[in-house]
């Protein structure tokens, strides 16, 4: 059967400072995890993403501390970047937004939609701040939405209703970084024109019949009310306008919810060429690809209607031709969480309320923290995460469950006989637990591949709890010296049952399934870990690190037999088991930050 190409395209974090886990939650874990199991199912996976530096966050972050947008988007893209590298998101290529070639991508879009008459230019009101004179950036407004009366709707969206919104729409509107009340003036901008696409994307939305159901039929409420949405503003941070008596305006950009999404295609193109083939990028770009989306729900409206308003656009669709990059793919399916709260309170980096990804990773390792947000993660309904809880889930699944079979398994082949026994004559109950193992690869796998985290992680450690079980019926220590040969089938199949969940695992725990793969006399990779390069733009802008990887050769999605005589090592621990302490610890941290 051919290998299908599976375009997995993950969220873009701003640059302005560090990640929460609240933020790893919706594009993090969910992507990586299904990555890594397509890879191992043999299909060709192309994983990308970046950081975001033109948000508007970026600019008003800057100012606060006194230095350019670009010195603060490189300083956060570092700190992103080792991040998500030490959380091992397997990337084939996580790049930035400030990439000479990622500004030559969205000029060309820009121009295709413009060619084709999907770009027109309309007078708008810009909001300025009478304190600096400085244009207002959409999300540093507030105010009371005019559609539904929530007061605290952002000049962009409002968050209560899902609405998009200008910040003129806002009832009595001011600024979120200083209280003041904006004056607003005309200003010449650029618009898409997303009412021209309403009728293509509602027949590709209703097509959409397995998408979970919170994406699809938020989209479908959007398409009722669809307006033409600026694409410039007044800044001088951003992507150039590439349009005569346009291009080298110093106050002209494009803004960036337009430059962000065609991301996707830019950080594409940008593997393709550092590959040595310029057109690599093509195949996961076609209809016959599988492209899915990862986000957190605040992103949908992007990513299922202005991003496949653009590449509808720029293909040459609904009317038009196609422009230089082609006809380009629509999203397989856009997978979007929904919220991750603490402790009862919405993740918020200004009020402290907030567990960066580093401080975990630093304290407790990255494996656990996939484990529970992949288990107890917002995968359809809002969430909350707390300390007790994933001390809970480490001491009890992590450490009890998976750490114990590994560790009583292999401490007694180890100690005992020092390689994989071959199995002697197998009884009812080691054909059932064996049987068990080979049959979890299709449904977890099943699981898995739809990015239902929860079910594929649970049915995999139902296997772990049914070994650990067969273990304790069967007693292999009290059969060391009496009965060696049933020993030696016993831990032949404890082994087995290692191995069989070690891969049934590994998409959620890469890092301890490279540790099991070596304790099991397995040499080279087997779960495939990315690594961080120092680059050069390959167009001759400045230097970055990118976050990639060689994902050859991982460990097949399959079961496959554990080679007598392999040399089995002692086990060190897996996990660290959490006190009961640890909750108080991090809930003082929480309230002294």
């Amino acid at each position: 059967m051919p290998r299908r190409h599976i375009f997995t395209a993950v969220a873009w974090p701003y640059a302005n400072g560090p990640r929460h886990i609240g933020h790893i939650a919706g594009f993090g874990v969910p992507s990586d995890v299904f990555a890594r199991y397509q890879r191992m199912a043999g299909e060709r996976v192309l994983m990308v993403s970046g950081t975001d530096e033109h948000g508007t966050p970026i600019q008003v972050q800057a100012d606060s501390e006194g230095i350019t947008a670009a010195e603060l988007a490189d300083r956060y893209n570092r700190v992103i970047v080792r991040d998500l590298h030490d959380l091992g998101m397997s990337y084939d290529l996580f790049t930035r937004t400030t990439t000479r070639n990622h500004y030559a991508i969205v000029q060309e879009m820009f121009t295709a939609l413009w060619d084709n008459g999907y770009i027109v230019e309309r007078p708008q009101r810009s909001a300025i701040s009478p304190s600096t004179g400085r244009t207002l950036p959409d999300r540093y407004l507030e105010g009371t939405c005019p559609i539904c009366g929530y007061d605290g709707a952002r000049g962009d969206q409002c968050d209560h209703c899902g609405n998009q919104l200008d910040p003129q729409d806002l009832i009595d509107p001011r600024s979120k970084i200083n209280g003041e009340r904006p004056t607003f003036v005309e200003s010449s901008q650029m618009f898409l024109e997303l009412p021209a696409f309403a009728e293509v994307l509602g027949s590709w939305l209703q097509s959409q019949t397995d998408w979970r159901p919170n994406v699809v039929n938020f989209s479908r409420r959007l398409l009722d009310d669809l307006k033409p949405r600026a694409i410039t503003r007044d800044l001088d941070w951003g992507v150039p306008v590439p349009l005569p008596g346009w291009r080298d305006r110093p106050d002209k950009r494009i803004y960036v919810w337009f430059d962000a999404v065609i991301g996707y295609l830019s950080a594409s193109v940008e593997w393709a060429r550092r590959t040595g083939d310029p057109d690599a990028w093509r195949p996961w770009w076609t209809e016959g690809a599988d492209a899915r989306y990862f986000m957190g729900k605040d992103n949908v409206v992007f990513h299922t209607i202005i991003w496949p308003a653009i590449l509808l656009g720029a293909s040459g669709r609904p009317a038009g031709t196609p422009g230089a990059m082609g006809v380009l793919r629509l999203p397989s399916e856009v997978v979007s969480s929904e919220f991750l709260t603490m402790e009862g309170r919405k993740f918020s980096s200004s009020r402290a309320v907030v567990i960066y990804v580093r401080d975990v990773l630093d304290r407790y390792g990255a494996d656990p923290l996939r484990y529970y947000l992949a288990v107890a993660g917002p995968e359809t309904s809002d969430t909350d995460f707390t300390w007790e809880q994933f001390v809970t889930r480490n001491n009890g699944e992590l450490v009890a469950g998976w750490g114990n079979l590994v560790h009583r398994s292999l401490s007694l082949v180890a100690k005992h006989l020092g390689a994989v026994p071959a199995a002697g004559e197998l009884t009812e109950a080691d054909h059932d637990i064996l049987s068990q193992g080979s049959r979890a690869f299709a449904s977890v796998g099943q699981a898995l591949g739809r990015s239902q985290l929860r079910a594929g992680v649970t049915e995999a450690m139902r296997v772990v709890a049914a070994a650990n079980k067969y273990l304790s019926d069967q007693e292999p220590w009290k059969r060391v010296g009496s009965e060696p040969d049933r020993f030696a089938t016993i831990m032949h199949c404890a082994l087995q049952l290692v191995a069989d969940c070690n891969r049934l695992l590994a998409p959620v725990l890469p890092a301890t399934a490279d540790k099991v793969a070596a304790m099991l006399g397995g040499h080279g990779p087997f779960a495939g870990q990315p690594r961080v390069d120092e680059v050069e733009d390959l167009d001759g802008g400045r230097p970055y690190p990118v976050i990639t990887g060689d994902y050859d050769g991982v460990a097949a999605w399959r079961s496959e037999p554990v080679v007598p005589g392999t040399p089995v090592a002692p086990p060190t621990p897996l996990f660290s088991k959490l006190d009961a302490s640890v909750v108080d610890e991090e809930l003082a941290r929480l309230a002294s930050s």
